[in-house]
């Protein structure tokens, strides 16, 4: 009995005695796509910390957040694009253009503060639509659809305001609302923030629980296997956009509240630095594989590197430079985490 016993074995355990180390991280990172972005944020903080006492302030971890707020807002519209094996350059133009419609309706128009509020998220919700129908019904590449319209909101913005900015007086309080200072213990975060937070959560659920977002993975993973199981998958696409610019128009409010006004100049960076986000925090840029919570970590990462260098005095030209660098490497270990054998 004792033989038959010794010779008995788990094919399973077999296997993980056979892989190297690296093999076991190369599968680990596989099963977990948000571990390795929470690996490098913490050693980041860890060694940017190091280098300036004033990193773990309060108020200086604060500031991160509220600085993070917008670019991982629209992170969570990006993400829902990558997914489905899209991309989206126009986002940071939709969120400027919907922050211009909503503040201007209130300011040039006399139109009540909810109601432009609505309006905006309206217009925000439409121009995701838009992306969606040009990509869904002319099926054109992704990258072409949102390199156009990221012209054209831009332009629009600058036609509708004139290039001028809206300033805070003239701005109803319910779109400076997002700014509004919370204080949680030592940290002062604003009520943006934590709108931020909860779009995050929402987007989790939706996206773990949901039959859409098992769809959004699907379509994402292998679009002509997922119509032959019967998944509408235009009708996912133009959904997927659709959330993305109602999120995006969420995040212009943030941005209102962040600025205290609405500029036509404002966030210029935004439309990589969500691709930024998403890209480090793991979610594959081929589609189907990624959880939102990647992006936030992301946020995070691209967040604490810009004010880690800045505290220890580093030109903002090699915080850009570092920032690039963290974006092929993080594609380069999707590429490698991908050749996973199952």
């Amino acid at each position: 009995m004792s033989d038959v016993q010794a010779t008995t074995f788990d094919p399973a355990e077999r296997l993980l005695q056979r892989m190297t180390p690296v093999q076991r991280v190369h599968a680990i990172l596989h099963r977990y796509p948000a571990l390795s972005p929470a690996v490098v944020l913490v050693l980041a903080a860890v060694v940017l910390g190091s280098l300036n006492n004033r990193f773990f302030l309060p108020s200086n971890l604060s500031l991160v957040a509220q600085q993070v707020a917008v670019v991982g807002g629209l992170a969570v519209g990006q993400t829902l694009i990558i997914l489905t094996a899209g991309i989206d350059l126009s986002v940071g133009a939709i969120m400027v253009f919907t922050s211009i419609v909503m503040a201007g309706s209130a300011a040039n128009f006399g139109v009540p503060g909810p109601l432009a509020l609505v309006i905006g998220l309206l217009v925000g919700t439409l121009a995701g639509g838009l992306n969606g129908l040009l990509v869904t019904r002319l099926r054109l590449p992704p990258f072409i659809v949102t390199l156009g319209t990221l012209n054209i909101f831009t332009a629009l913005t600058l036609l509708v305001s004139n290039g001028a900015s809206i300033q805070g007086k003239d701005i109803p309080d319910i779109l400076q609302w997002t700014g509004l200072p919370i204080a949680l213990g030592p940290f002062r975060l604003t009520t943006g923030v934590l709108l931020m937070l909860a779009m995050y959560v929402i987007a989790t659920y939706v996206l773990r629980n949901t039959a859409f977002g098992r769809h959004i993975y699907a379509v994402g993973d292998d679009r002509e296997a997922a119509r032959l199981a019967g998944i509408a998958v235009n009708r996912i696409l133009l959904s997927a956009y659709l959330a993305a610019g109602f999120i995006f128009a969420v995040t212009a409010w943030i941005l209102i509240g962040r600025v205290g006004a609405a500029s036509p100049n404002a966030a210029t960076d935004a439309n990589l630095d969500s691709i930024t986000a998403v890209v480090i925090g793991g979610t594959s840029l081929f589609g189907g594989r990624g959880l939102i919570v990647g992006s936030l970590l992301g946020a995070l990462i691209v967040g604490v590197f810009r004010n880690g260098l800045a505290l220890a005095g580093v030109d903002v030209l090699y915080q850009t430079l570092v920032v690039g660098v963290l974006v092929i490497v993080a594609v380069a270990t999707d590429q490698w985490i991908r050749r996973v054998r199952a």
